[in-house]
């Protein structure tokens, strides 16, 4: 059989890109080895805020009960269902995801794929039978996985990634988490709510390293305050599988070994090339042209195997991007602004420039900066930690980074995102009425602070 487009790859940038393409007319089929939706959905971002959403509730009741007027004895707390809610929730999104595909004409191969030819791709299903298919193009959208540390392997039950740790079957007592990125923090913040005495270790200055050091540095606070003990200038250098769980020798302000049931490895993720034809790659990752094309002409790559940032809806334009090159007069971009989003609380959002970027590109920037402790929305729901900061050109005013830290942050960055897209200015922004009382109100105060207009604090 002879397809249009084979897509390899059912995550955000596979899925997306199939249907994309079905809806210009072209006969798609897309192959995935797991499920729809790949990690994404099934074991990274939608599984994870269904755990987080059920930390968020329990840490509320038992810490802030009293200043909303409630009282209850014996909070408790199911680990089974929390850990079955989150699984519910990925199986209802990949059957979505499987009914979109039927909707779309869209053929699905449950099963391995192979390259064979720059227009030639075979696939293996689970009990070894393989059928090959043609196509006038493929694209490879095969992800990532989580990075192991060196030497010191997953085993699936104390040394473990972000895979298993959504489904542990009983809670650690203990667990020290290497690596304070989006994903270290996030499950950081989630073991620590149900009461697992949670170590983070990350070698650089602050966690979160990638965002406004600000916007680290809160979080962090908030995390000691929560009871996580954070350890960051602190490098592993030993470790070690006991009988009782995993010895970690660690060295910052002082060399300790840190003893745990379970070590979570957040270290960051590692391609996973297509099987068959060789390609060229760059550090592990497909290398792409303008068009999205890899070193093999009728094949292309989009979303986490092409590299950074690892993020699941620059995935999903990337594959846009990509399929409407291939099948229209559409000149396809490559990746500039995007928000990046941690799920923790309180939780962050940003986009754009860092102060700390803006200084060695030697931009001249004004800063705005709102705190939530002085937003009337944040007090009447009890959530007023954070704040919103954002740069502006000082040339032209225009926004060019945005920072969020606080509830609901990951909402609330849309916004300055299509403003840095459109250009908007700071007199946009202030020009722009914000509904009251909302957390939205931040955006325009901070705006208003940059240039000593704010009305709510002094300037």
């Amino acid at each position: 059989m002879a397809y249009d487009l084979i897509v390899i790859g059912g995550g955000p940038a596979g899925y997306v890109g199939a249907i994309r393409a079905a809806q210009l007319g072209k006969k798609v089929a897309c192959v995935e080895m797991d499920r729809a939706g790949g990690t994404c959905l099934n074991w990274g971002c939608l599984p994870t805020k269904s755990l987080l959403k059920n930390a968020e509730l329990y840490h509320l009741l038992k810490h802030k009960a009293d200043e909303f007027g409630l009282s209850f004895d014996n909070l408790s707390y199911d680990w089974g269902k929390v850990i079955g809610r989150s699984r519910k929730v990925s199986d209802r999104l990949a059957g979505g995801i499987e009914f979109l595909f039927r909707k779309a004409n869209v053929d699905y191969f449950n099963g391995e794929a192979s390259l064979l030819a720059p227009n030639k791709v075979s696939v293996k299903d689970a009990d070894g039978n393989v059928a090959e298919y043609d196509a006038d193009k493929i694209l490879v959208s095969t992800g990532c996985v989580s990075r192991p540390f060196p030497g010191f392997p997953f085993n699936g039950t104390t040394v473990i990634g972000s895979k298993e740790a959504m489904v542990l079957a009983e809670q650690p007592k203990e667990m020290v988490i290497i690596g304070a990125g989006a994903i270290g923090v996030e499950f950081a913040y989630f073991f620590n709510a149900f009461g697992t005495k949670v170590t983070i270790v990350e070698m650089m200055p602050n966690i979160l390293p990638v965002e406004d050091e600000e916007v680290s540095q809160t979080v962090q606070k908030s995390f000691i305050k929560d009871g996580i003990r954070v350890l960051t200038n602190t490098k592993v250098t030993g470790t070690q599988e006991t009988a009782a769980g995993v010895e970690i020798t660690v060295e910052g302000e002082s060399t300790e070994v840190l003893k745990a049931d379970v070590a979570l490895i957040a270290i960051g993720v590692q391609p996973v090339l297509p099987k068959g034809m060789e390609l060229e790659t760059d550090r592990g990752y497909l290398v792409t042209n303008d068009q999205y094309q890899t070193s093999s002409p009728g094949i292309y790559a989009a979303g986490d195997i092409i590299g950074p940032p690892w993020l699941a809806h620059v995935a999903s334009w990337e594959a846009i991007q990509c399929v409407e090159g291939l099948f229209t007069d559409h000149q396809p971009k490559k990746v500039e602004v995007f928000p990046g989003c941690t799920y923790c609380q309180p939780q962050v959002a940003s986009v754009g420039l860092t102060e700390r970027a803006a200084k060695e590109q030697g931009i001249a920037y004004k800063v705005g900066h709102f705190p939530f402790q002085a937003s009337g929305k944040a007090q009447a729901v009890g959530e007023s930690t954070g704040f919103v900061k954002l740069l502006f050109g000082e040339e032209y005013g225009e926004v060019i980074g945005a920072h969020i830290v606080g509830s609901e942050a990951t909402e609330m960055i849309a916004e300055l995102g299509l403003a840095i897209t459109l250009e908007a200015t700071k007199d946009d922004l202030e020009a722009t009425i914000h509904a009251h009382p909302t957390l939205s109100e931040a955006v325009h105060e901070a705006a208003s602070q940059a240039y000593g207009h704010a009305i709510h604090i002094p300037n």
